[in-house]
């Protein structure tokens, strides 16, 4: 379980290719606080560290993960979104984050306005995830506040420390993000007959 405030930037190191499995190794001023089997979220994927060394930790990927999420589209040097698991008697900042990416989206706008910047991503509604304005999405690992919605598109305001210190800087139009829908919203779809 995650909040969506991100903690820190990681870099790739090194990516290893094991059958149909990638093993990302992950630069980060986390990586010598973190242990075997924790969970850590990058980019809003869920993965469980496998390696350590002083200053990287690795992770794997699987083949369901890869398709389903942008991590395959990672390459040495790209930056990625890092959080730990949510400490139980922690303040919850952001929102409920499972780390399971419902699906992904494409950038369809960013601009930049006077001291913040929107965008706008386009998903494939088919899958029957929604968004509300006001309410909440999780993009590339970040709790985000939806302020406009529609049946397979969205918007967000970011705030000059958000895009300073995730990689949302780095997103352009054309690019893949990751999306993790409400889990309050996907129940309530679910019970509505949406899903």
């Amino acid at each position: 379980m995650f909040t969506g405030i991100i903690e820190t930037l990681g870099e790739i190191e090194a990516i290893r290719e094991e059958g149909t499995n990638l093993h990302f190794t992950v630069k980060s001023e986390l990586s010598n606080e973190l242990k075997i089997d924790q969970s850590v979220s990058h980019n809003g994927v869920c993965l469980t560290v496998v390696a350590l060394t002083d200053h990287t930790h690795t992770v794997t990927a699987i083949q369901e993960t890869l398709e389903k999420t942008n991590l395959e589209h990672l390459k040495v040097g790209s930056k990625v979104n890092l959080e730990r698991c949510m400490q139980m008697n922690g303040r919850l900042d952001g929102h409920i984050v499972q780390g399971h990416v419902d699906q992904t989206a494409i950038c369809i706008k960013r601009e930049e306005l006077d001291g913040s910047w929107e965008y706008r991503f386009k998903y494939d509604a088919q899958f029957g995830n929604v968004t509300v304005e006001k309410g909440s999405a999780c993009v590339n690992g970040i709790s985000l506040t939806v302020v406009g919605s529609e049946n397979d598109e969205f918007s967000v305001f970011i705030i000059p420390y958000t895009y300073e210190n995730t990689n949302l800087h780095q997103v352009n139009v054309g690019d893949t993000v990751n999306l993790e829908f409400d889990v309050i919203g996907k129940y309530v779809a679910r019970l509505m007959g949406r899903v």
